[in-house]
């Protein structure tokens, strides 16, 4: 390090070091509490630190940490308008979701299950169901009637459902045991 890189980075640490009490009071003039203020300050004097070399010598050491900690104060409120205040952990004890292999398992069974349909069938119920075609559109695709579409359909969901085992609509989604217990976890 050279003598004039020394006395720099002398005069820059003693600058700062001026401009401290000033720095804290007008902390404290944003946030009003002290000990939030400080670690403004602090978060300010490392910011400053690390970005020393972009501080000119012989300009206003005080504006310049006085811009850095305006900025960073915004920045931190802005962060703080994204983040969920939860300590004690409460809101997140209530947090639940079902367990995930069983969605999988499901998908898995419905895949194969849908392979076993006839083609028409399965070209029908995959039209209507998972592409979001009307009747009309997929009679249009598949060049016959709209009845034999909705007659395909109708047979297509039926046999889904004894190849499934599925006896009434409450068989889909999670199971009663799963359901039950995420709703008492919610509850707390």
């Amino acid at each position: 390090m050279t003598k004039d890189a020394e006395t720099n980075g002398h005069n820059f640490k003693r600058e700062m070091l001026a401009a401290l009490p000033n720095l804290r009071a007008f902390a404290i003039s944003l946030i009003r509490s002290r000990d939030r203020a400080d670690d403004l300050v602090q978060d300010t004097i490392m910011k400053a630190w690390a970005k020393q070399e972009s501080y000119q010598p012989g300009t206003n050491m005080r504006a310049w940490l006085v811009t850095i900690l305006r900025n960073e104060f915004y920045s931190q409120i802005r962060k703080s308008g994204r983040e969920v205040q939860d300590t004690d952990g409460a809101y997140t004890s209530r947090l639940s979701v079902p367990p995930e292999q069983h969605g999988s398992v499901d998908l898995h069974d419905f895949r194969q299950a849908l392979e076993k349909l006839p083609d028409d069938q399965r070209e029908a119920i995959l039209l209507i169901g998972a592409s979001g075609f009307a009747y009309e559109e997929a009679a249009e695709i598949c060049g016959c009637p709209v009845g034999t579409i909705k007659s395909r359909v109708s047979r297509a969901r039926m046999r889904l459902q004894e190849l499934l085992g599925i006896e009434s609509e409450n068989e889909f989604g999670p199971d009663a045991q799963t359901t039950a217990v995420t709703a008492a976890v919610s509850m707390r």
